[in-house]
C-alpha cells in the first residue's frame, strides 16, 4: 500500500483481483463509522485518475452518499416524486409522461455526473424532431429541474442542461375555424346529441373548453334582472377554470358575458334535462352544481370532450370530424365576429385576452376584416376629380 498524506485517499495493488484498487474518506455516519469511496483500474495511472475524481468529488461536496452510480433516471425521479411542489394533478400527469417518453428511455442509464451538453444537445435536437414547440419546452424543463435539484443536494458538481437552447420544435396543426354556414349546421344538427349545449355555448360565447367544464348553474343567470334602471341582460359569469387553483388563465380572463337568446333557450332545455338525469341516477348523482357533467354528474375532462365532440361533428356532412378539436370552437367564435367587422380590442375582451396582442398572435389567421376608415376618410378629402370627356 502507498502511503499518502493525510486526505490524500490511498492507493495499493490487490493481488488477488490483479488490479488497482483507490479509496477515499468521504465522511462518518452518525455511530462515527468511517465512509469510504473506492473505486479500481486495470492500470495505476487510470487509478491515479480515479483517486483525483474521487477526491474533487468529495472536496466539492458531490461525494455519492449511494452505493451505486446516480444516473439522470434516478434525478428525474426524485424530482417528480418530491420536487414538484404544489403543481396540479393534470400539471404532475404531462411531466411524468414527458419524462417516461422521452427522457427516460433516451438518457436515464446515463450517470449524471459524466452526462454533458453535447450529449443535451444531442437529445434535444432529436425530440424537437417528434415534439412541438411548448411540450419539447416541458420537456427540457423537467429535465433541468430535476438536474438542478440534483446539484442542490450535492448529487452533482453543474447542470449541463441550463447551458443547452431550446430549439424550435416541429410545427404543430395550425388551428382553423368554422365558416358561419358550417356553424349554423352545427347548431341545427347536432341538436339531440348529448353535447349540443356544450356546442352551442362554446361557439356563441368563445369560452375556453377548460372555463366551460367547470361552469356552474350558480354562474348562469338565465333570466333578466334590474340593478336600478338598469337591465342586466341574460349572462354567464367566466370566474372558475379546471386549473388547480380554480382561477381563469389571467386576471383578464375572468369576465361576465352577456347570452346570445339562443343560449339562454338551450341552458333552459339543458338544465331540465340534466333534472331528469339527476331523478335518474339517483344516490348515484354528483352534486357538483357543474353545467356540463356526465350522465351522474360527474366532471367531464378534456379528453371525454374531445371525443364527445367529434361524435356530434360526425352528425354534419361534409366535415370529417377528426379534423377538429374543442379549442376550435373559439378560433371559430373569433373568425366570425371579425369578419362581422368586430374591433380587434371588443374581440380581445370577449374571449378573456389580456391584451390585442394576444389576439393578434394566437388568432392572426382568423382576424380578417380590411381596415376601411382610412381610405374612406381619405377618399372625402382627396376624390379623384371626375374624368373629362
Amino acid at each position: 500500500m502507498t502511503k499518502r498524506e493525510q486526505g490524500a485517499g490511498s492507493l495499493f495493488w490487490n493481488e488477488a483481483r490483479k488490479r488497482w484498487i483507490v479509496s477515499v474518506t468521504v465522511g462518518y455516519d452518525g455511530s462515527g463509522r468511517r465512509i469510504a469511496r473506492r473505486a479500481s483500474a486495470r492500470t495505476r495511472t487510470e487509478a491515479k485518475a480515479k483517486l483525483r475524481e474521487l477526491i474533487q468529488a468529495r472536496d466539492a461536496g458531490t461525494a455519492i452518499q449511494a452505493t451505486k452510480a446516480y444516473t439522470v433516471g434516478d434525478a428525474v425521479k426524485d424530482w417528480l416524486d418530491y420536487g414538484l411542489g404544489d403543481v396540479g394533478p393534470s400539471t404532475a400527469n404531462k411531466y411524468r409522461s414527458l419524462a417516461s417518453r422521452h427522457i427516460t428511455p433516451l438518457l436515464g442509464k446515463r450517470k449524471l455526473k459524466d452526462l454533458t451538453a453535447g450529449e443535451v444537445d444531442r437529445w434535444i435536437a432529436s425530440r424537437a424532431e417528434v415534439l412541438s414547440s411548448e411540450p419539447l419546452r416541458r420537456v427540457h424543463a423537467c429535465l433541468n429541474r430535476s438536474v438542478r435539484r440534483a446539484m442542490a443536494r450535492d448529487l452533482v458538481q453543474r447542470n449541463v442542461v441550463e447551458l443547452v437552447k431550446v430549439p424550435p420544435g416541429r410545427g404543430g396543426r395550425p388551428s382553423k375555424s368554422l365558416t358561419p354556414e358550417i356553424v349554423d349546421q352545427v347548431l341545427t344538427l347536432t341538436v339531440d346529441d348529448p353535447l349540443h349545449a356544450y356546442i352551442v355555448v362554446s361557439l356563441l360565447t368563445g369560452g375556453r373548453t377548460e372555463e366551460l367544464r367547470a361552469l356552474q348553474w350558480s354562474n348562469v343567470h338565465l333570466d333578466e334582472s334590474r340593478v336600478g334602471n338598469r337591465v342586466v341582460p341574460s349572462h354567464l359569469e367566466v370566474w372558475r377554470s379546471v386549473r388547480s387553483t380554480g382561477d381563469t388563465k389571467t386576471r383578464r380572463s375572468r369576465r361576465t358575458l352577456a347570452l346570445p337568446v339562443r343560449c339562454v333557450g338551450v341552458l333552459r332545455r339543458h338544465r331540465a334535462q340534466q333534472d331528469r338525469q339527476r331523478l335518474a341516477a339517483g344516490d348515484q348523482w354528483h352534486d357538483t352544481d357543474l353545467v356540463f357533467t356526465t350522465d351522474i354528474g360527474g366532471e367531464l375532462d378534456a379528453a371525454s370532450v374531445r371525443r364527445d365532440f367529434r361524435r356530434a361533428l360526425g352528425l354534419v356532412p361534409g366535415i370529417n370530424p377528426d379534423d377538429w378539436t374543442p379549442r376550435e370552437m373559439r378560433h371559430s367564435f373569433v373568425s366570425i365576429l371579425s369578419d362581422a367587422g368586430v374591433p380587434l380590442e371588443e374581440i380581445s375582451r370577449l374571449v378573456g385576452h389580456s391584451g390585442t396582442a394576444v389576439t393578434e398572435l394566437v388568432y392572426r389567421h382568423q382576424l380578417r376584416p380590411v381596415i376601411e376608415s382610412g381610405a374612406t376618410v381619405m377618399d372625402q378629402l382627396f376624390r379623384e376629380p371626375p374624368k373629362q370627356c
